[in-house]
């Protein structure tokens, strides 16, 4: 009997000895998600969801050699509920990473939150500047954006490759227009341009009409600062009221983006925009992505897909990093700025030590290949920091940009 216990132990032993390490002893990893799932947000929060389920569909539901439980919840765009979610996802769920969420008032409404929970957070959207310039956390990595990063080489490219010297501005009357339009403004001016208006109308304008008639004519461009619905809306009106004949179009990212391209007609050809991401984008990597989105969800994917599949992949290479260990948050976090990734739909990615991405943006014009509307890429800026050529310091010495920084002088 004490021989057999002894074997029955010892093969007891050995059959423990086989699991993976972190199987053997730990749980799945908790991954709260969150977005803005309802409410005007609502299409773009479903894209972040659908990209994220597809990427771990795709791992075949583990991460690191580990399970992953996804823990979904939905902010509808509202700061106070984003909040309470986070809170309930982190104290009742024991979350051990966040992804998301895509509103800027919400990343930073929680932002505190994380800092003190000490909790590791992916943004793969949220664009606000100073989430990783004056009110960084060294919690919080995004793998989308700063709201200037685009505008900053954009501007000069606009200067000295259109040529155009008089430019009015039009774009969304809260921080996240003001900042996109101030990174084209800085550096569009100190190429040698002239911005000679700015109007703001505010989010989900009905009628641009009015705005649209304020628009001075003896400009080269407009550039405009809208996405979703309000694209929609004012690439229509705009055209309607014979304007882009006269006045080119060209903005920020989100206006043409292919979450508002999908429903966008010939209003849109020609505009020209500047982002780190196109559907149309042509590497191995691209293409294997944009088909099995088409596939799963039968549209293309934006940039909103994109962002949050990329945050996938960069959480699976901190994870393979730790082998597999997501409960010592501090590691997490430092594993996460760590990583470089070569192989993303948008190109090569790696991270400065506030948080950003460093990027290739590229400067996109619309155009109709095979029936769809698509943004061609026709420059490719490499290895984008948020600060383009400033030195971080004195970059963050000025003013966060805003709606009267830089301050207006040719209007």
């Amino acid at each position: 009997m004490h021989k057999g216990f002894v074997i029955a132990i010892a093969l007891a032993l050995m059959a423990f000895a086989c699991l993976p390490p972190a199987e053997a002893q730990k749980g799945p990893i908790k991954v709260g998600f969150m977005s803005s799932l309802t409410g005007p947000l609502s299409p773009n929060g479903k894209d972040m969801l659908n990209s994220f389920e597809l990427f771990l569909e795709e791992q075949g539901g583990k991460l690191g050699g580990r399970e992953v439980k996804l823990i979904t919840e939905d902010d509808a765009g509202n700061p106070a509920t984003g909040l309470t979610k986070l809170r309930g996802m982190a104290e009742g769920q024991e979350i051990q990473i966040l992804v998301g969420p895509l509103s800027a008032a919400v990343g930073y409404a929680i932002r505190d939150y994380i800092d003190s929970k000490k909790l590791p957070a992916i943004f793969p959207i949220v664009s606000g500047e100073d989430i990783t310039q004056r009110k960084r956390t060294p919690y919080i990595v995004r793998t989308g954006w700063s709201s200037a990063q685009p505008s900053h080489p954009f501007g000069k490219w606009v200067y000295d490759n259109l040529k155009y010297r008089r430019i009015a501005i039009i774009g969304y009357d809260f921080a996240f227009g003001w900042e996109v339009a101030s990174g084209f403004h800085r550096t569009f001016e100190e190429s040698g341009g002239r911005v000679v208006q700015k109007l703001w109308p505010p989010l989900f304008t009905a009628d641009f009409g009015p705005y649209i008639a304020q628009l001075k004519r003896d400009v080269d461009a407009v550039y405009a600062v809208f996405s979703g619905a309000d694209a929609l809306r004012f690439a229509k009106q705009y055209e309607e009221a014979g304007l882009k004949a006269r006045l080119p179009l060209i903005g920020g990212g989100t206006f043409t983006d292919e979450h508002v391209l999908r429903t966008m007609g010939d209003e849109a050809l020609g505009v020209i925009t500047a982002l780190h991401y196109s559907a149309a984008l042509n590497n191995p990597a691209n293409r294997k992505f944009v088909q099995a989105y088409e596939t799963k969800f039968k549209q293309m994917p934006s940039y909103y897909s994109e962002g949050t599949y990329v945050a996938g992949l960069q959480l699976r290479r901190a994870l393979e990093a730790l082998g597999g260990d997501a409960e010592n948050g501090e590691r997490l976090v430092t594993a996460l700025r760590k990583v470089e990734l070569t192989d993303t739909p948008r190109g090569p990615i790696r991270f400065d030590e506030y948080g950003n991405p460093i990027e290739n943006i590229y400067v996109r014009k619309v155009e109709r290949v095979g029936g769809k509307l698509q943004n061609t890429v026709i420059y490719t800026f490499q290895n984008v920091s948020q600060f383009w050529t400033y030195k971080p310091e004195e970059y963050l010495k000025n003013p966060v940009y805003s709606r009267d920084y830089p301050p207006c002088k040719y209007c």
